[in-house]
């Protein structure tokens, strides 16, 4: 976790942090992490530089708060479609529906989480990677029991994984909450097609 939030908060310091982070993500998708200073970060959330810092610790802390809202979400979703019952392919199009779901509610946390990730550094970034992997294991792990059950043909599973991420995160690009085509639509969709590609016979 973001390392201001170490310690126990009260519900008011909590709610407003959280705020922070996310009218920040909106910053930092319009201008980039770099591109973005500590005024325009204050201007956007109505605060002194001081009490920006008493909730934020660093510009590289809120950096990582953001990934962490977006790594939150997707690894409880992970945990949620491994604790359900089903098929292979019924199980990658649960983990499909919900990480397009998390995109279309976080577009700019999104963006931030796959544009500016390389500008954590040491205990963070290693944080960040080691959550990143545990999910794209989970991932995996379908891929992996889909061709045991033989739902899925052969495959090169880290492969595919990646295909299946990349297929599904820059949807960000295009996907809106109210768009014409709902998170939903576009999941059930993408299933067709990938499950498709890698069924058995």
């Amino acid at each position: 976790m973001a390392d201001a939030g170490a310690t126990r908060r009260s519900p008011n310091w909590e709610a407003r942090r959280e705020a922070i982070v996310d009218t920040s993500a909106r910053v930092f998708a319009r201008g980039g992490y770099h591109g973005t200073g500590i005024a325009e970060l204050c201007e956007a959330n109505e605060l002194g530089k001081g009490a920006l810092y008493h909730y934020i610790g660093s510009k590289e802390e809120l950096l990582a708060a953001i990934h962490d809202r977006v790594m939150d979400e997707v690894i409880q979703s992970a945990e949620r479609v491994g604790a359900a019952d089903g098929s292979p392919p019924r199980r990658l199009a649960m983990l499909g529906d919900e990480l397009l779901g998390i995109i279309a509610r976080y577009p700019d946390h999104v963006w931030v989480f796959l544009h500016e990730f390389p500008a954590l550094t040491g205990a963070r970034a290693n944080r960040f990677r080691k959550r990143r992997r545990s999910y794209e294991q989970a991932l995996e792990q379908i891929l992996i029991d889909g061709v045991s059950s033989g739902d899925f043909r052969e495959i090169d599973t880290r492969l595919t994984a990646l295909a299946w991420l990349g297929m599904h995160n820059y949807t960000y690009l295009w996907l809106k909450q109210n768009g014409a085509l709902s998170a939903h639509d576009v999941a059930i969709r993408f299933s067709d097609i990938f499950i498709r590609g890698i069924a058995a016979g």
